[in-house]
C-alpha cells in the first residue's frame, strides 16, 4: 500500500512539475526585407530572453517590445545585443502577465528598416 501511494504521490509531482514549465516558444516570420526565427526559451511572465537569428536579410540591429492589445498593455522597446553575426539576443522584462503578446521584432539595416510581428503565448 505504502509503494502505491508513493508511486502515485511520485507521479504526481512530475506530471505537475512539469506541466508548470512551459515548452520553448519557437516562430517564424517573414517580412519583405527579413525574415527570423524567434526563440523564447521560457515563454514566462517576469524577465525573459529572446534570441532571433536571421534567416534571411542582415540587419545591422534588432530591438524588440511587446503589446498585450485585449488588456492596454505595452512595454519598452528593449535592445538586442549581436553575439555573432546573424543572431540577436534581447534580454529584460517583455511579458508582466500571462496571455497572448504581440511581440514586434524592430529591424535595421542596409535594407532599410522592418518590423515583424508574432504572437506569442506566454504562460506563466
Amino acid at each position: 500500500m505504502a509503494v502505491a501511494v508513493l508511486t502515485v504521490a511520485v507521479t504526481a509531482f512530475l506530471i505537475v512539475g512539469r506541466s508548470s514549465v512551459p515548452d520553448p516558444l519557437r516562430l517564424t516570420t517573414r517580412g519583405a526585407r527579413y525574415t527570423a526565427t524567434v526563440v523564447i526559451d521560457r515563454p514566462t511572465t517576469g524577465r525573459v530572453s529572446v534570441d532571433v537569428r536571421m534567416t534571411s536579410g542582415d540587419p545591422d540591429g534588432v530591438a524588440v517590445s511587446a503589446v498585450m492589445p485585449a488588456m492596454g498593455h505595452a512595454m519598452p522597446e528593449i535592445t538586442a545585443r549581436e553575439p555573432e553575426p546573424g543572431h540577436f539576443v534581447a534580454e529584460g522584462e517583455l511579458f508582466p502577465m500571462t496571455g497572448v503578446w504581440e511581440l514586434s521584432i524592430r529591424l535595421d539595416g542596409p535594407a532599410g528598416e522592418e518590423t515583424l510581428t508574432v504572437n506569442a503565448p506566454i504562460t506563466g
